[in-house]
């Protein structure tokens, strides 16, 4: 695994966050190396350090409510919610979540998925960063910027632990993103 740190990331931060995610081979299916970061997140140091990494792009970038995207996106947004002193909002797939919902349909490789978020959890005012743990081929980020707009509020970027350079996430989200950062803290 080789890393980059990209803004906002130390080597210091970048090796720490590399030495606790590990490599499963052939998971979930023959030739896929599934990263896993469960060990990252038993590891109270450098969830810690990655918690504020995260809560240090919500004050650059001027948030004012956290988009974490289902389901490993939950597990580090909503502490960099409270670390950052704002709002968390999860982005949920489709039935999830009670109430009246706004809905976003997109295309997977193989047919089409639906992620949702309750209609009234944001405001025009409000600045979103969205967080998740891996920005793979970019479906769901695309997919959660359009919900935030049409929420009426405004994209503050992006940000993710681990980019996977070898997929076409970041060139998806190019447009999406209408100016807004795309931050990995790891490139692989």
């Amino acid at each position: 695994m080789t890393a980059v740190g990209a803004a906002g990331a130390d080597r210091e931060l970048t090796e720490l966050l590399l030495s606790r995610i590990h490599d499963v081979p052939d998971y979930p299916k023959p030739g896929v190396t599934f990263k896993d970061i469960t060990p990252l997140l038993a590891d109270a140091t450098a969830f810690g350090a990655l918690t504020d990494a995260l809560a240090g792009l919500c004050e650059r970038h001027g948030a004012t409510k956290v988009v974490g995207l289902e389901a490993r996106g939950f597990i580090l947004a909503a502490p960099v919610a409270v670390r950052a002193g704002l709002g968390f909002v999860p982005v949920r797939k489709a039935g999830k979540l009670p109430g009246a919902t706004l809905a976003q349909a997109y295309d997977l490789e193989y047919g089409s998925a639906e992620i949702e978020m309750h209609a009234d959890a944001l405001d025009s005012g409000d600045r979103v960063l969205v967080i998740d743990d891996v920005l793979a081929t970019g479906g769901t980020a695309e997919a959660s910027l359009q919900l935030i707009r049409r929420a009426g509020a405004e994209v503050a970027g992006v940000a993710v632990l681990m980019e996977l350079s070898f997929l076409p996430g970041r060139e998806r989200l190019q447009g999406a993103l209408a100016g807004a950062p795309l931050e990995a803290l790891i490139t692989v």
